[in-house]
């Protein structure tokens, strides 16, 4: 069984890879992260009997189910952004969140009338804990400047899950569903005119559609919370699909051209 430091040569080496633009089999760097993690996480979870025997600690029994609830009453507890982003930075009921360096909140200006919201966290984004600062990110940037936008100035920038899953896989569902009532409070609370959702995972995660994103993309949809906030929700093409694919920076363009056009007339 690997050790240790196999673990985190694992690690660097995805990154590296991931950084460069390779391509990689997610769901197996996954496993095998998950493989090579299993002796750490069984050292951390012993402490011993009386007669120097080990003794594995008390599992955590409580299921998803208990920790939707939970972040739903934490979300709604907020009143302001600020306490929003203390909940979510507190809340332990996703297991992404032992894994990481940084929970992965927002960045931008609060309030803007634009909210951008990705997918989650990447390697560069779990390093500084912000959103969209890897290459992705450099591109998201200037997509968004060629509209007049900037996080520094009229943009807010969060994500459907706050944490960065290994070997940066998609979320899963329970993963997406544990982080939903914050990212709900957080459409309630910034009120936005508009949403972009970038990439399938949380276009299809906000709209409940099962549509890919080459579908979905190019059509203005309403996202609605559970506390009756309804928010024009436009999907387009992730950053890190166009970094591989540039030939259909064009479909991206008539999308921002779509952006653009929306925010000025909704003011």
């Amino acid at each position: 069984m690997p050790n240790l430091a196999s673990s985190e040569a694992l690690k660097a080496l995805t990154d590296w890879w991931l950084d460069m633009g390779v391509e990689v089999d997610s769901a197996r760097i996954d496993a095998l992260m998950r493989e090579v993690k299993a002796p750490e996480s069984v050292l951390k979870s012993v402490n011993a009997d009386a007669d120097g025997a080990p003794k594995a600690a008390p599992r955590r029994t409580r299921g998803p189910t208990d920790w939707v609830a939970e972040a739903t009453r934490a979300a709604a507890a907020c009143d302001s952004m600020e306490a929003l982003k203390g909940a979510i930075e507190a809340f332990d009921g996703c297991p992404l969140k032992a894994t990481c360096e940084h929970t992965v909140v927002w960045d931008g200006v609060v309030g803007a009338d634009l909210m951008v919201i990705g997918e989650g966290p990447g390697a560069e984004e779990d390093r500084r804990g912000l959103p969209f600062v890897g290459k992705a990110g450099q591109l998201l940037d200037r997509m968004l400047a060629a509209i007049g936008r900037s996080r520094t100035e009229n943009t807010f920038i969060t994500n459907v899950n706050y944490w960065r899953p290994a070997g940066n896989r998609n979320p899963d569902a329970e993963e997406l569903d544990v982080c939903r009532p914050f990212v709900d409070r957080m459409v309630e609370l910034g009120k936005p005119r508009l949403i972009i959702a970038t990439g399938g995972v949380p276009a299809k995660a906000l709209l409940g559609s099962d549509d890919g994103i080459m579908k979905l993309r190019g059509t203005e949809y309403t996202f609605t919370t559970p506390g009756a906030t309804s928010i024009p929700l436009i999907p387009i093409l992730h950053p890190a699909y166009l970094l591989r694919r540039p030939q259909d920076k064009s479909r991206a363009w008539r999308d921002l051209l779509l952006i653009e056009k929306r925010l000025n007339e909704l003011g």
